[in-house]
C-alpha cells in the first residue's frame, strides 16, 4: 500500500536543473533574442552576435558530455530550452532544435569515439551543424535518394543535391546521407560528415520562405565531394537507421517548437486582450473572447503534456514512435490553430508586421511539413495501432 499512494511527478513537473535551464533559456531569449526578431525576419538571416551567443550559453550542446565540452544534460533539457526559445522566436528555435536533437543526438548514438573525440567538441562550442536527407525527389519517401557515394582509395567519392537543409548557412559540419550501393536499395545509404570546406562541397541557393525565414534553409550541392573514410558515422549501409533513429527523436524537438509557436501566440493574445478596448471595456471581459482563450490554452496543454511524454519516453529507454509521430502532429495542428485564433483576437492589428502573431501565424505552418508530414505521422500511429 505504501507504494501505491506514493507520489508520481506531474508530467509538467521539472526537476530543478530542468527547471534551471528553462529558465535560463527563458531570460535568454526574452533579453536577447525579441528585440532582433523583427530585423532576422525582415533580412531573412540570423544575427552572427546571436549565434555565438547560444553556443555561450550552452545551447547547442545540452546533451554532449561535459568530457566534450557540452552541457552533459539530457534530452528532456533540450526539449525544454526548445520550447522556451521558440516562445519568442520560432527560427532560432529550429536553428539549436536540429544541433542537439538531429545532429548531436546522431553523434552521440552512432560515433565511434575517434569521430566524437574530433567532432563533438567543435559542435558544443563553436560549430553548426546540419542534417542532409532530402533531395529534390525524396521528401516523404526519403529513401529514394539519389545522391551516390563511390570508394575511392582511402576516400569516398560525393555526387548529387540536397534540398530543404536547415542551418546550411551557417552550418560548418554536414551529417550528408549517401548510397554506396544503390543495387542494395535502403541498405546501401551511407551516413557521412563533410566539413565546409571539403573539396567538392557547396552551399548553393537559400530559399525565400513564408515562414522562419531567418533559419536558412538551402541547397547542398556535392560534386566530386572526397571524405576520408574515418567520415563515415556509423557503418557503411546502415544509414538509414541513422536516419529513423535520429528523426523519431528530432519530431520530439519539432513539437517542442510548435509548442512554444502556440505558447508565444496565446502570450501575445492574453496581453492584448487585456488592453484593447471597445464598448468601454477590455475586450477579455466578453464571455466569447473568454471562451476563446480557454480553448487556446487547453490546445496547449494537451500538445505540451504529449510532447513531454514522448521526451520522457526517449530518455527513459522506452519505445516513443508512436508518441513521438503524436506529438510531432497534435503540437503542429494547435500551433496552426492557436496563431490562426490570436490573428482573429488582434483584429486588424494582427495582419500587420507590428504586432507579433502575424509572424508566429507565419511560422507555425512549417511544423505540419518538416521532419514529417501531418500524413505521415497519421500513417506512422496508423501502422503501430493497427499492427
Amino acid at each position: 500500500m505504501a507504494q501505491a499512494t506514493a507520489t508520481v511527478p506531474a508530467l509538467t513537473q521539472l526537476t530543478e536543473d530542468e527547471k534551471m535551464l528553462r529558465d535560463a533559456a527563458r531570460d535568454f531569449a526574452e533579453t536577447y533574442i525579441k528585440p532582433k526578431v523583427q530585423e532576422m525576419d525582415e533580412a531573412a538571416k540570423l544575427d552572427k552576435d546571436l549565434i555565438q551567443q547560444f553556443f555561450d550559453m550552452g545551447l547547442m550542446g545540452i546533451e554532449i558530455p561535459e568530457t566534450y565540452s557540452g552541457g552533459g544534460g539530457s534530452f528532456f533539457m533540450s526539449i525544454v530550452a526548445i520550447e522556451q526559445i521558440s516562445r519568442v522566436d520560432a527560427s532560432t528555435g529550429v536553428f539549436m532544435d536540429v544541433q542537439n536533437t538531429l545532429v548531436n543526438n546522431a553523434f552521440l548514438n552512432w560515433a565511434s569515439d575517434d569521430v566524437k573525440e574530433r567532432y563533438l567538441p567543435q559542435l558544443a562550442t563553436e560549430k553548426v551543424g546540419a542534417y542532409c536527407l532530402s533531395e529534390p525527389g525524396a521528401g516523404s519517401d526519403a529513401f529514394s535518394l539519389k545522391t551516390k557515394a563511390k570508394e575511392d582509395g582511402e576516400d569516398y567519392i560525393l555526387n548529387g543535391s540536397k534540398m530543404w537543409i536547415t542551418n546550411a548557412h551557417e552550418a560548418d559540419i554536414f551529417l550528408v546521407f549517401a548510397n554506396v550501393n544503390p543495387e542494395a536499395g535502403y541498405k546501401g545509404i551511407t551516413a557521412f560528415i563533410v566539413e565546409r570546406d571539403f573539396e567538392g562541397f557547396s552551399v548553393s541557393k537559400k530559399e525565400n520562405k513564408l515562414g522562419i525565414r531567418a533559419s536558412s534553409t538551402c541547397e547542398i550541392l556535392l560534386e566530386d565531394c572526397r571524405v576520408p573514410k574515418e567520415n563515415v558515422l556509423g557503418e557503411v549501409g546502415k544509414g538509414y537507421k541513422v536516419a529513423i533513429e535520429t528523426l523519431n527523436e528530432g519530431r520530439i524537438g519539432i513539437g517542442a517548437q510548435m509548442v512554444g509557436v502556440a505558447q508565444g501566440s496565446l502570450d501575445a493574445a492574453l496581453d492584448y486582450t487585456q488592453e484593447r478596448e471597445q464598448f468601454d471595456q477590455p475586450i477579455s471581459d466578453f464571455q466569447g473572447v473568454q471562451f476563446q482563450l480557454a480553448k487556446m490554452a487547453t490546445d496547449i496543454e494537451t500538445a505540451r503534456l504529449l510532447v513531454y511524454n514522448a521526451a520522457r519516453l526517449k530518455e527513459n529507454g522506452e519505445t516513443f514512435l508512436k508518441e513521438a509521430a503524436m506529438a510531432k502532429y497534435h503540437a503542429s495542428e494547435v500551433a496552426e490553430r492557436v496563431s490562426s485564433t490570436a490573428v482573429d483576437l488582434f483584429g486588424g492589428y494582427g495582419y500587420v508586421k507590428e504586432y507579433p502573431v502575424e509572424k508566429y501565424y507565419r511560422d507555425a505552418k512549417i511544423g505540419k511539413i518538416y521532419e514529417g508530414t501531418s500524413n505521415m505521422q497519421l500513417n506512422t500511429i496508423a501502422k503501430l495501432l493497427l499492427k
